[in-house]
């Protein structure tokens, strides 16, 4: 009896383990995740205040052009165009930076606005009628217009930091990336000229912000002198805006979930002795690294 008690006791203390673990577990995920939508949500509001200040410094610029010319039928134009600014930068106030869909409409209203300001330029620019008297009126105005430029450099900046963040938290690693020499019956070797094949091992870890779904990793593998291991210069991907070889690849599924890999390169040419590296690449990104020395 008593150690039937003593058995239900061990249970109930096993069983409590694993929930106080699962709780941790899963309280360490939604923070991750509620610390990546609060990064997205203050990218939104940094784009919204970055569009306020485009349409505030359209508005300064209006006030520029407007001094420039002597011309009432362009100022009346001008002063129809600097109105649906205004309209405009109403809007965009009263619009909340979580209102994904008016804002994208806003950001296409703004790109109008733009190419309208940017005909106008061009067309008082070609009247050339600029003299030192309306420089001296365009001090104050190309004060407040400088101002403004540098707050949306400063800006921009910001939200460009914060972009990288929320790619980075969100891209793939790889670790514990290995490098072996197989020989023909599957077994490691240390010996080049007994090697068949080279295997490159690592696991993907586990990253509940990444994009889930089919993806591709490409290996690369350097030799001793710098060469990568290619069986055809067709087989390249992109890299950094550019095309590259790389030695083989694999399509695997990816679930958020730590994933192990293994690629395995046949070996048709005489391998030279030293160090050989593999560069993993998914999604564009190079996400693990590991090296090897060989010998003969």
């Amino acid at each position: 009896m008593q150690d039937k008690r003593r058995i239900a006791i061990i249970a109930l203390s096993a069983a409590a383990a694993i929930l106080l673990i699962a709780g941790i577990y899963l309280g360490v995920a939604l923070h991750k995740s509620e610390a990546h939508n609060a990064e997205v949500q203050e990218l939104m509001a940094l784009e919204k205040e970055e569009m306020l200040n485009d349409l505030a410094t359209a508005q300064l610029q209006y006030d520029e052009l407007m001094i420039r010319i002597n011309n009432d039928s362009l100022k009346f134009k001008l002063e129809r165009e600097q109105m649906r600014t205004q309209q405009l930068l109403e809007e965009l106030e009263l619009t909340k930076a979580t209102s994904a869909a008016e804002i994208t409409r806003l950001k296409k209203e703004l790109r109008t606005v733009r190419a309208v300001l940017k005909n106008y330029v061009m067309q008082i620019d070609s009247l050339n009628r600029e003299n030192e008297s309306l420089k001296k009126e365009n001090t104050a105005v190309r004060k407040k217009y400088r101002e403004a430029s540098k707050k949306i450099d400063n800006l921009s900046e910001e939200k460009q930091k914060l972009s990288e963040k929320v790619t980075l938290a969100s891209q793939l690693d790889a670790t514990g990336v290995s490098i072996s020499l197989l020989r023909k019956n599957g077994k490691a070797t240390p010996s080049i000229k007994r090697a068949k094949q080279i295997e490159v091992n690592f696991t993907i870890t586990k990253n509940i912000t990444a994009p889930t779904g089919d993806k591709v990793a490409y290996i690369r593998i350097m030799q001793p002198n710098d060469e990568v291991l290619a069986k055809s210069t067709s087989n390249t991907f992109v890299y950094e805006n550019r095309n590259i070889e790389f030695s083989m690849s694999r399509k695997f599924e990816y679930t958020g979930e730590s994933r192990e890999l293994t690629l395995y390169w046949d070996i048709e040419e005489t391998l030279q002795n030293g160090e050989y590296k593999a560069f993993i690449f998914v999604d564009g990104n190079m996400i693990g690294s590991g090296s090897a020395t060989f010998e003969q």
